[in-house]
């Protein structure tokens, strides 16, 4: 742990959270690396409460890296020192904290009190009676502030010392304020009800460790409420029933429960509405409101009257000439009705020209509307859940594309979207591809940051994997049969004879015909043990050597011995070996090594880059201590420092998951029994799908077999079909 001494600055950055970014200029410093800062200034990072420039802190924590901003310390704990010289608590006190107290009462007080002059003011405040010319007034006010002033301080140390991180302290703090206390002592558990980033086990460990009992029934309620929202973010769920809850408390508590207990907390958070209750469903308050107002936009988008254009048709057939296609009935109607309708689904298989509609569709709207094309980014808005998807769909429609997350404008320190219900955007007409990976909350937050009347136009594969997040709305949506669809099932020239696409709609459809393996070159079985699959990858990954970027392995998991990992570290001696020219760095015992391809593992908004983003290592640098990794993604070169390190991995080998809004010319899936739950349809279903030109599959054909005729991980309870049913009805 290294020490800085100083004063603050002031803010560059400031949450709502009390996450700060800052300028601190330092007076006193511990550590080598800290010794140049002496009497200058530095960008320093944490959680605070309050800071002002009279006061002196010590920072706790360490110099980091910034991967954008360069150099800064990162605080993990702080403290405020109170002035002991006369000179400074004459400063302190005339510093405009006390209100009416200037430099000459100040200086007054301080002569007649001395160096204790706080701690007096503290316990002894009738004391301040004997200086001439102070009033009572002046008196109760110095006392109150420097009370309130040290209450801040000794709330959080008092957090701390419970057992609480100095993060999670000032996070409390900063929501309750100078009633932190009063909810500590009336419900403990309130703070990680209200505030996301403190935990239910944290919150628990520290309840039963100061002397909590377990069937205490606040203990109780909050683990429903962590258990119901675990479990639907696990699983996908937007409620559970009480049998599940009674489950799945048991293992959250380490102690059963009795049914009455249990009942008695449940009616208990019914009637403080942080559950509700629809046919014996128990949802979050937040999940069944999420569901409720997409359910309540549906309804009046579709409710809301069509648009016409007479013209229609013959704007039509100008798309037709001006992009030298013709496009077939199912196409047609889909880029006729979304223009008309107001809330629109367009789904279908691969091959079918699901991007292919969303360009006609923008063009389209240009001329009905007489926009030129540069304008209508401001009016159409193409939006995707991932980075690769976004890049995807503006590299096929040549208009800006953005994550959705991008274009609601996700603060991530403060864990909040800029666009929101009281900052809506004018977007006239919103278009959603790979709408099948959008889960409840996020859409729930896009329409909120949308108008009442924006169009919608969803585009997707429902069969492909769910959401990450709880819901299956692209799903449900099409199933509820409420919102106007069409389906495209009608395949592209280039698609026809495709034993790829072919393969896909029989896993679909439950089916697998072994005939279909081996006739042509773009889909291939190689049968082998379990044992050699991962030699036969290597050995078909050689045939690719010269096609990193265009070749892609796919698999369910990362540990085994077929798991990602394992693979990895074969491909890369294929496609990346040894060599003198080369810098290598170990990073949490991986080899990286320049030239190796990789993937980003999270979202870094700053410099465009996205989970699920490939890259390759441009170079290694390693200065003394200091190590840097620079990482280009298609031109875009990004600096990584060791407190980003982990936000990438090798890339030869990928999740099928982290696949999802991708497509590459050359997938290998190794498939076998030893990847257990991970063989089910979707997921099998998805990976065939990210092949444009060849699919080898490496295995045992039971195991895909298996995976085909699996579709129980696929089950999600929802409501959201069942309320659109009920409330376009009325």
């Amino acid at each position: 742990m290294e020490t800085l001494k100083g004063n603050f600055k002031r803010y560059i950055y400031k949450s709502d959270k009390g996450y700060v970014i800052g300028l601190f200029k330092v007076k006193e410093a511990t550590g080598e690396d800290l010794a140049f800062y002496v009497n200058h200034t530095i960008t320093f990072t944490g959680y605070f409460h309050e800071l002002n420039e009279e006061d002196t802190y010590l920072f706790y924590g360490r110099l980091v890296e910034h991967e954008k901003y360069g150099e800064q310390f990162q605080v993990e704990s702080y403290e405020r020192v109170l002035p002991e010289e006369k000179d400074a608590i004459v400063e302190f006190l005339s510093s405009g904290l006390f209100k009416g107290i200037g430099e000459k009462t100040a200086e007054k007080i301080v002569s007649y009190l001395g160096k204790d002059t706080l701690s007096i003011i503290l316990e002894n405040p009738s004391d301040l009676l004997l200086i001439p010319g102070i009033t009572k007034k002046q008196i109760t006010n110095l006392h109150h502030t420097l009370e309130e002033y040290e209450a801040s301080y000794q709330t959080v140390l008092k957090l701390s010392e419970l057992g609480f991180t100095t993060k999670d302290s000032l996070l409390i703090y900063n929501v309750y304020k100078q009633n932190t206390l009063s909810v500590l002592d009336e419900n403990i558990y309130l703070f990680m009800e209200e505030i996301e980033d403190i935990s239910f086990k944290k919150v628990d460990t520290i309840f039963l460790k100061h002397g909590g009992k377990r069937d205490d029934l606040r203990r109780i309620m909050a683990a429903i409420l962590y258990v119901i929202g675990e479990v639907c973010n696990l699983y996908g769920h937007s409620y559970l029933t009480l049998p599940e809850i009674h489950a799945f408390l048991i293992r959250a508590l380490g102690n059963d429960v009795a049914p009455s207990e249990l009942q008695k907390a449940i009616e208990q958070l019914l009637l403080d509405i942080k559950l509700v209750l629809i046919d014996d469903h128990y949802y979050l308050k937040k999940m069944y409101e999420a569901e409720n107002n997409i359910t309540k936009r549906c309804g009046y988008l579709m409710r809301k009257t069509d648009f016409s254009d007479k013209k229609m048709t013959t704007y039509l057939k100008e798309v037709e000439t001006h992009f030298g296609c013709t496009y077939n009935e199912e196409q047609l109607e889909a880029i006729k009705k979304a223009l008309e309708k107001n809330i629109l689904i367009v789904t279908g298989g691969p091959g079918t020209g699901k991007t292919t509609i969303i360009k006609a569709i923008c063009e389209l709207y240009s001329r009905i509307h007489k926009i030129s094309y540069d304008h209508l980014s401001k009016e159409v808005v193409l939006l995707a859940p991932t980075g690769r998807a976004s890049k995807r769909l503006s590299e096929s429609t040549l208009l800006p594309a953005l994550t959705i997350h991008r274009f609601l404008k996700w603060n991530k320190d403060g864990d909040y979207f800029a666009v929101n219900e009281y900052n809506k955007s004018d977007a006239q007409l919103v278009i959603i591809d790979e709408f099948s990976m959008v889960d409840t909350y996020l859409f729930d937050h896009l329409l909120k940051g949308l108008r009442y009347d924006t169009k919608l136009i969803l585009v997707g594969d429902h069969h492909q994997l769910p959401s990450v997040g709880p819901g299956q709305l692209l799903k449900d949506m099409i199933e509820s049969k409420m919102i106007h669809t069409v389906e495209l099932k009608q395949l592209y020239r280039q698609s026809l004879g495709s034993n790829i696409i072919t393969l896909a709609y029989q896993i679909k459809n439950d089916q697998l015909a072994m005939d279909i393996f081996n006739v042509q070159e773009d889909l291939l079985f190689d049968p082998v043990l379990p044992s050699k699959v991962k030699e036969k990858t290597v050995e078909i990954a050689s045939l690719y050597k010269d096609k990193l970027m265009a070749f892609q392995v796919l698999a369910p998991m990362y540990k085994t011995l077929n798991g990602i990992d394992q693979l990895n570290a074969s491909l890369q001696e294929v496609f990346n070996p040894p060599a003198k020219n080369k810098r290598e760095l170990l990073i949490n015992d991986v080899l990286f090594r320049e030239e190796d391809k990789v993937i980003q593992l999270s979202n870094m908004p700053d410099e465009n880059i996205f989970n699920g983003d490939i890259g390759t290592i441009d170079e290694i640098r390693v200065v003394g201590s200091k190590k840097e990794v620079w990482i280009d993604f298609d031109g875009n070169k990004v600096r990584y420092t060791a407190s980003n390190f982990n936000k990438f991995k090798h890339a030869y080998a990928i999740s099928i998951h982290k696949s999802q809004g991708s497509e590459f010319d050359v997938v290998v899936l190794p498939i076998v029994k030893g990847y257990g739950k991970m063989l089910y349809r979707k997921l099998i279903y998805t990976a065939v799908t990210r092949a444009k030109k060849k699919l080898y599959l490496v295995g045992e054909i039971d195991a895909l077999k298996m995976a085909i005729q699996n579709y129980d991980t696929d089950i999600r309870h929802t409501s959201l079909k069942n309320f659109l049913i009920e409330n376009i009805n009325e």
